[in-house]
This record gives C-alpha cells, structure tokens and sequence, in this order.
C-alpha cells in the first residue's frame, strides 16, 4: 500500500530558501576571501606522534618573501606575490594570476616547540615541520613481568 504525503507549500519554500541562502552565502563569503588572499593559499596539516606538519602551496613566491610566526598556537605564513611589469601595447585577454600580499592563519591542534621547527620550500611547496611540545607527545610505559 502505497504512503500519501500532505503536500505542504510553506515546507518546500522553507528548504528552496535554505538552499538559495547556502548558495549566495558561499559564493560571495569565497569571492571575498580570495580577494583578501585567504583562500589563496591551498593548506594540508596533519599529525604524527612527534610532529605537526604543514604544507602550503605558495607558487611564484620566492622563500625570501615568505614569513612564518607562531603566537599563541596560531600559525600565520604571510608574504608578498610582486607584480610582474605589463607588456606595453597588448591587450591581455585574462589576468588571473595573483599578486599582492596573502596571509593565512591556522589554529594549531596541539602546542608545539617553536624554537626545534624547520622550514623547506620546493617547487611552490613550503613544508613546515613543527614538533609537538613534550607534553603532548605520547608516552611509552614499559611492562615488566614480576
């Protein structure tokens, strides 16, 4: 036997509005962060036992530009992309390559030891490797048979 539903306008128009409201949220709260040059910079982060360490694709940036600070558990990389001089007489027919100033901040999961970090930069990869502060680490206990 088949169920019948009460068809109910006011519900539909509810969830058609959460939808559009989803819709236009994310795609201007993107728009603006790509403007300010947060969502520039694409982020892995992950642990292991000892470390935290992070990747952040920062292509065309040279390592010199590149700043990285952390205070209060919260790591910043910030920088500078320069603008490359404009061909003189052309028409560009797209410039979407970025350039000015970019800055992202992330809450670390854990504290780390800021002063044992390293930094590398490869191919428009920097990889930051931060250890996990003594405290946090996992403790080994060794059971002795009696």
């Amino acid at each position: 036997m088949a169920n019948l539903m009460v068809f109910d306008p006011m519900r539909e128009l509810a969830a058609l509005r959460s939808t559009m409201d989803q819709l236009f949220d994310d795609l201007f709260t993107r728009q603006v962060d790509w403007l300010r040059g947060t969502d520039w910079m694409a982020v892995d982060m992950y642990q292991t036992d000892n470390d935290i360490v992070v990747k952040a694709s920062i292509p065309g940036v040279k390592p010199e530009d590149v700043h990285v600070t952390v205070n209060n558990n919260v790591l910043t990389i910030s920088g500078e992309v320069k603008q490359e001089e404009e061909v003189k007489n052309a028409v560009y027919h797209l410039r979407e390559r970025r350039y000015g100033t970019y800055t992202r901040s992330i809450t670390l999961p854990v504290p780390v030891e800021v002063d044992k970090a390293k930094a590398e930069y490869e191919n428009g990869v920097l990889t930051l490797t931060l250890p996990k502060a003594e405290a946090v680490r996992p403790k080994t206990i060794t059971v002795k048979a009696k």
